[in-house]
Order: C-alpha cells, then structure tokens, then sequence
C-alpha cells in the first residue's frame, strides 16, 4: 500500500462518523465544509473568502470585461436549492425514493424530522449503505460538477467555444458560441455532461444543455433527473473577482415545474490559491482512480465504518 494512501486511512477513519452529516440543511453547522482558504484571487488578507457560510464577497474594482469569463474559479454552493424543491412526478417520486444519499440530516435525528427543510436533505444513511455512484468514481453529471464547492473550475475561451475544466474528477465540457443548434434528443447518445450550446443576451452568457444521462445525480443530496432535462445557466461576470451563476432544470418527466437553483457567486481564484499544498500553481489533477476510492478507501474504511462487512485484511 501506498504511503499516501495509508496516511489517507488514518485521517478519514477519524472523520467517519461524520460523512453522513457533512453538509446540514442550509450549509452551516454539523461538520459542514468551512470557508476555503482568502485571497480573492490572490489578493491575500482582504476579507474575500469564499465557501457556505462566509460574509459576501468585496468587489476589487479592477478592470474587466464582461464577456470575458476566463479564469479559475471557486464556488460557494455544494447543493441545488437550499430551501425549496418543486413537486415531483409519478416517476420522480420512484427514482427519487430509489437514490439513497449520504449528505443532509441523517435518517433518525431530531433534525430530520425538520419539515422546514426539504426532504431531500433529510435522509442521509451512511455511504456504504447509499448507493451514490461516485462512491465508484462515476462521473458527478453537470449540474453536481458545477456545485462541486471544494475544488475551483476553469474557464477557457475560444473564438467558438467555451472550455470548462473541473479539477475534481478532472472532467471538462464544452459550450458551443458558434451558433449551432441543440441536437435532438432521440438522436443523440446521451452524455454525462450533455451537449450544450450558448448565446450572449446582454453581459450574461446564457447556455442550455440537453441530452443528459439519467444516471446522474442533480446535486449530492440525491435528486434525480430525466435525460429529456434542459437545464439553463445564466452566467454573470459581475466584477473583475466575482462572477454569478443562476441556474434552472426543466424536467417535465421528474418535476411538475421548472426548478431554479440558489444564486451561485464564484470568486476568482490566484496563484495562492492553486498552489497550496503543492507550490504548483494550477488546478491539481484530483481523479477519481478506482484502484484508491475503490479497492483501498471504500473497502476498507467506508464499508467497514458504514456497517458493511469489511475486507481490511484484504489491502493491496
């Protein structure tokens, strides 16, 4: 076994219990994911941290370009909408019930019992028990790779498209700005990431993607989608450091309404930021390799921790 993954066992076994609770309903408290480093793209010590639960952003007032989302950077969302999800279908309702996450108030607890909250987030069982395909290192989807909070994305533009890259999974897409059409459906292998097209309306770049796969996720709490879905971004470049993001899934064989998602606000990241813990400064190539998640992590840690018979004596 690999030191680095050895280490690796020692640090989550530790945090364990608690998985299941890793991000409570409105993203503070419980074991949420705290404020991610400060800087405002490299700027150190001005009070721009960004992560759930941190003071708004301060604009830099540098110059800038609208139309010019180029740049690494870092989000402030780990889930859809915090407060509200639409009224599901006959069918979403059955895939909604068969997708069993580990993120949100866990099954049992006073605050599960929380009617305020969604019910999506209140139904978290511990990973081994859950069946969130990630766990395997499967793709995230579009919609979860864009709220992936923890880890920066960047934005590469061409005179034709768009190039998102996204350091965890190390997954990217692609944004067409040449005019093309969306293609049908019915026609198209869907993708996990889908096929996605984009067209300015003022200062806001506005892109609509189709053709998803199903097996994906919307967000780490579980909610599922349909590959007939067609989700809008509408992205903002508001100051030079602060870019928004509003996003809305129109599902009409999982949700009786379209569904829009909570503002997401990125910040943009500097060479401080990429560098840490490495002095590299760029964004780090975070796989997801089974031979580590899969034949190492879950099997003997995860499974064991969740009540799953274990095989820790099986390490390779």
């Amino acid at each position: 076994m690999r030191p680095r993954v050895l280490l690796a066992f020692i640090s989550i076994a530790v945090l364990i219990p608690l998985l299941v609770v890793a991000q409570q309903p409105g993203g503070r408290g419980g074991g949420a994911a705290q404020p991610q480093g400060g800087g405002g793209g490299g700027g150190g010590g001005n009070g721009n941290v960004l992560g759930r639960g941190a003071p708004r952003l301060v604009p830099d007032n540098r110059p800038f370009d609208p139309k010019d989302l180029s740049g690494v950077w870092l989000g402030n969302k780990y889930g859809f909408n915090d407060t509200y999800e639409p009224p599901l279908t006959a069918e979403g309702k059955k895939k909604f019930d068969e997708q069993k996450p580990a993120y949100g108030a866990r099954v049992g607890t006073p605050a599960a019992a929380d009617l305020k909250v969604p019910s999506g987030r209140r139904r978290a069982i511990p990973p081994a028990q859950g069946n969130d395909a990630v766990g395997a290192c499967n793709p995230l989807g579009l919609v979860r790779m864009i709220l992936y909070d923890p880890a920066p994305m960047e934005m590469i533009m061409t005179s034709n498209r768009i190039i998102q890259r996204f350091e965890w999974t190390w997954d990217h897409r692609e944004i067409w700005l040449d005019g093309r059409p969306l293609p049908k459906v019915e026609e198209y292998l869907p993708r996990w990431n889908g096929y996605s097209a984009g067209r300015w309306e003022g200062n806001t770049l506005v892109v609509t993607t189709v053709g998803l796969d199903d097996r994906q996720w919307l967000d780490h709490f579980g909610y599922p989608i349909s590959d007939q879905a067609r989700v809008e971004e509408r992205w903002t470049r508001k100051y030079h450091n602060i870019m928004e993001l509003q996003m809305t899934v129109t599902d009409p064989r999982i949700y009786t309404e379209p569904w829009k998602s909570d503002l997401v606000t990125f910040r943009l990241a500097g060479a401080t930021d990429l560098s840490a813990g490495t002095g590299w400064a760029s964004l780090a190539e975070d796989k997801c390799v089974p031979l580590d998640e899969v034949e190492q992590y879950n099997r003997n840690v995860r499974n064991p921790a969740g009540g799953v018979p274990g095989t820790a004596n099986q390490a390779r």
